[in-house]
Parts: C-alpha cells; structure tokens; sequence
C-alpha cells in the first residue's frame, strides 16, 4: 500500500535565511517523503528565485503582494498535492524524525481533523512554548497557552484535545480543508488560526495535542514582540472574531469589553511606555473593524 503523503507549507515574507534554516532542517531530521511547498508572500525584493535555485525540488510559489497569513497559507494549500498537510512557520525548525507522529494521530482517529506538535521555544534553555491551549474566554477572548515558559521535564507528554490549533505547527488532512473551507483571509494576522479551528469544529472534529513530536520556534522573529503590527491586527482582529463566533449578548459583551476596557487600557499602556506608535495602531484597528463591510467573508 502506498504512503499516503505529506505536504509542508510554509509562508515566507523577508525571510530568506529563516525558510532556509526551517528546509535545511527538514531535510537533515526527517525520513518520512515530504512535499515542500513554499510561499514568498510579497516579499519586498524576489525571495521565490534564489530559494528556486538553492531548493530545485521544493516547491516554490510567489505572490506579488503580502496576503496575510491566511492568504498566504491558502496559496500553499492550492498548490500542495498531499493527503496531509502541515503548516509549519518558517521561524521554526525540527531536530528529530518525528513529524510522522502527526500523520498516525490522524490516521488511528477519524474523529480528530487537526493535530499539533509540542512547541518549544528555539533560543535557550529551549522551554516550553504550547503544550495545548485553554479556551478563550467569552468575554475578554484571552486564553492561555499550556505549559508556556516551563521547561520540558515530562509533564506534558501526554496527548490530550486541545479547543485550537497553533498557527506555527499544525497538521490536517486534506479531508478537513475541503470541508472546512480555507483559512479566513479577513483576519490578514493573528486569529484566523483559532477562527479555522473553530470551523474543524464545527464539523464534528476534534484537535487534538500530539507531544511525540517537538517543533522549535523563533517567536516573533518576523513581526517583533511589540510591533503596531502586531498591536493593530490584534485589536481589530479580537473584535473580529467576537462578532463572528459569538452570538447574542455574549457577543455585545465581548464586542463591549473591547472597545471600553481591553483597547482604551492598552492604548493608554503603550502612551505611558512613550510608544504612541502602538497607541495609534490600537487606534486605528477599532477603526478599521467598524469600516470593514463584510465581516463575515
């Protein structure tokens, strides 16, 4: 019987060196055949043609504009042949052979749609970054992730469902996306991960938190840890995902918390820190969440 195959994507925007390092390391670990497909999500100069000429046998997609996250992800998906596909972040790397862990997850349960790698940070001492995630409240829309900051010491190696998937590893069958549908573009970065699993749920299927296999991850190599980037997708998309997933008064509550409590106190935060670029960038994603026409594409 064949094997059934596995495609990687992954979404590069000005990191050359990153995406190198993250195929590098797929190609010195790993046994099992993989697909690897590449997307240069509008990088300011041409990155698809030297990763061409280093990598002939990767596959290697250009956009010439940045599609988010999402959009990029889903440029990969149309081009990817496989039966699994992984998403994998180009500021991630593995050490060991242990990506097939992932694939025998989905094959043994039909019932799970996505699974998900331990993820522990790449810059010493190496500790943990998920081992899961709790659910996100109803109201603030914050959760947390499990295991965050401790060390690798045994306690969470053990499988368990987890209510979403982590955007820098996750694996789902082919199956799942097409019924699904896409990641949604709308969200451009950050919360269109935790808004597609939320649509895996709703078709009947678990995620599930598999620490057999280990991914290490740059954090915040590509956007920065306080960038208005960062601060600008996170406010609009917050209220974005309330008024999409919630209903009724959950949904004006949260929507309520957002705007009168969450932005007001971060904008005010980033003032006194004399950071009035991620106040303005607050600013402007509560803005741009009332512009948005469609907010259900």
């Amino acid at each position: 019987m064949m094997e059934r195959r596995i495609s990687v994507i992954s979404v590069n925007y000005n990191g050359y060196d990153l995406t190198c390092a993250m195929i590098d390391s797929l190609r010195r670990h790993v046994t099992t055949p993989l697909e690897i497909v590449i997307v240069d999500n509008g990088s300011t100069r041409d990155e698809a043609a030297p990763l061409r000429e280093r990598y002939p046998d990767v596959k290697v997609l250009r956009s010439e504009r940045n599609l988010g996250f999402a959009g990029g992800n889903n440029l990969g998906f149309a081009a990817a042949t496989g039966d699994y596909l992984l998403l994998l972040n180009n500021d991630t790397e593995v050490t060991e052979d242990t990506l097939h862990y992932l694939r025998e997850t989905l094959d043994n349960d039909r019932s799970i749609g996505a699974v998900c790698p331990k993820i522990r940070f790449f810059a010493p001492p190496q500790h943990i970054q998920f081992a899961g995630y709790t659910p996100l409240t109803r109201i603030t829309l914050r959760n947390a992730l499990i295991g965050f900051g401790e060390p690798d010491d045994g306690r969470y190696d053990t499988p368990h469902d987890t209510p979403y998937a982590h955007g820098a590893a996750m694996m789902v069958r082919r199956e799942t996306l097409e019924k699904a549908g896409p990641m949604p573009e709308i969200y451009f970065l950050y919360y269109e991960e935790l808004d597609w699993s939320v649509r895996i749920r709703e078709q009947g299927r678990r995620i599930v938190y598999d620490p057999r296999c280990t991914v290490f991850h740059k954090e915040s190599a590509t956007t920065g840890q306080q960038s208005p980037l960062r601060s600008y997708c996170l406010t609009r998309n917050r209220l974005l995902f309330a008024w999409r997933n919630l209903r009724g008064g959950a949904r004006l509550l949260s929507v309520a918390y957002q705007l009168c409590i969450a932005a007001p106190k971060n904008a005010v935060s980033a003032l006194a820190h004399r950071r009035g670029d991620l106040a303005k960038a607050v600013c402007r994603g509560v803005r741009d969440f009332f512009t948005l026409k469609n907010k259900q594409a």
